[in-house]
């Protein structure tokens, strides 16, 4: 979809994917939180970079920092880093440490190391958005909001329960969307204009003019030891920027079905956000429909054959491309790429991720299983806590979970 903002202006996406995703473990044992497998066939940064690309952002710099080769490899095999002009490129940036021997202490200090990207592009506008969430988000509306405003800072929101809100870093705002405070995780938060039931939460995205980021990047009585934008610049901006809270649930996303959930976003960050939002996809009637021709969430490349199914019982699944499944039982369940499912084994409310093995009469209840895991023959995990204790992390919502196995040589 187009930009709907005047032509002259030039837009600059960066992507702050340094994340170490620790409450995802162990499925970031050996990579950061947006190389997470999602949904059988993507990665969580997927759908920020799909989100940029169908809201016409073509000029994008994707920040990256732990455990960053499987990331930067995937990048580097499944999204075209290049365009047809020199504006149109994805490039990765790892830390450069041209401001002393330091890492990233916070996400206003990631872009802060690297304001050389940002004078070089010369942009009007700077996007800064991150990679952990899953959700489909049409930007061209948050820039035209940012337009019409006349704001300096525009900050994305979504409501959330006001019983709810003391979890998340709330905005409070105007009846014109103006900002008026940010509140880090209040313990009595305020409502949003005109909805007592709710608040606004920030969503961690945010839209600046160059020249107003370039100066609160620079102003030293902001960079406190964390330097993050949550923490150290929003809550006094209002004070000294015009400053506009976008309100996400407005945000009309082309080819959205009349049974989604409107405005849906998840937070990934934990084993059973991350279960409950892959299930989310699930059904004749999904939460989240990925199956929009107006808005693909693009994904990596597979050169594998197609699925093959020779018998079985596959009741409300996915299963991805190259799988190959024998006489086995699957339900409600996402099967990765490259997965075998041999006979007798029953697989039930579980996410097996790319190129795994479950072998004959195994019994897969409400397990993730990492990539590359070869599962035994007549094996049982899901089915007794006390037993998959003493091999498995098992979440405290109960959802047994499988580290990354060995690649075998792929």
């Amino acid at each position: 979809m187009a930009l709907n903002i005047a032509p002259t202006k030039r837009v600059l996406g960066i992507i702050l994917a340094g994340g170490k995703g620790e409450r995802l473990y162990p499925l970031t044992h050996e990579r950061s939180k947006p190389a997470v497998p999602f949904g059988g066939k993507y990665r969580i940064i997927d759908f920020v970079l799909s989100n940029f690309v169908n809201s016409g952002v073509m000029s994008i710099y994707i920040l990256v920092q732990y455990m960053s080769q499987s990331l930067i490899e995937y990048l580097r095999v499944s999204w075209r880093t290049v365009g047809l002009t020199r504006d149109q490129f994805i490039t990765v940036v790892p830390p450069q440490m041209r401001l002393g021997q330091m890492w990233y202490r916070g996400t206003a200090d990631a872009v802060r190391q690297n304001l050389n990207l940002i004078h070089d592009f010369d942009p009007d506008i700077v996007a800064i958005f991150g990679a952990d969430h899953i959700y489909r988000m049409d930007i061209g509306q948050m820039l035209q909001f940012h337009s019409e405003k006349g704001s300096q800072l525009t900050v994305a929101t979504i409501p959330v329960p006001v019983k709810q809100a003391s979890g998340f870093g709330i905005v409070e705002s105007d009846a014109k969307g103006r900002i008026t405070a940010f509140v880090e995780k209040p313990a009595n938060p305020k409502p949003m204009p005109g909805d007592p039931a709710h608040a606004l939460s920030s969503m961690g995205n945010y839209i600046f003019d160059k020249d107003v980021l370039v100066e609160l990047l620079n102003d030293e009585a902001l960079q406190d030891p964390s330097f993050d934008f949550g923490k150290s610049i929003l809550p006094d901006i209002h004070k000294r920027l015009k400053a506009y809270a976008y309100d996400f649930s407005k945000n009309v996303l082309p080819g959205l079905k009349p049974y989604e959930e409107k405005g849906y976003w998840r937070d990934v960050g934990t084993i059973a956000a991350f279960y409950h939002s892959n299930m989310d996809i699930l059904g004749a009637k999904p939460k989240l429909n990925l199956n929009n021709r107006r808005w693909f969430i693009h994904s990596g490349r597979y050169d594998g054959p197609p699925a093959k199914i020779i018998d079985g019982k596959i009741i409300n699944s996915i299963i991805g491309d190259g799988c190959f499944v024998r006489n086995a039982t699957i339900k409600n369940s996402i099967i990765g790429r490259g997965v075998h499912v041999h006979d007798g084994a029953v697989i039930e409310d579980s996410i097996i991720m790319d190129f795994c093995k479950v072998r004959a009469e195994a019994r897969l209840k409400r397990v993730v299983i990492d990539r590359f895991n070869d599962i035994a023959a007549k094996e049982v995990i899901g089915h007794s806590q006390a037993k998959d204790a003493q091999r498995f992390p098992i979440d405290p919502s109960g959802i047994v979970v499988l580290p990354r196995g060995k690649t075998a040589g792929r």
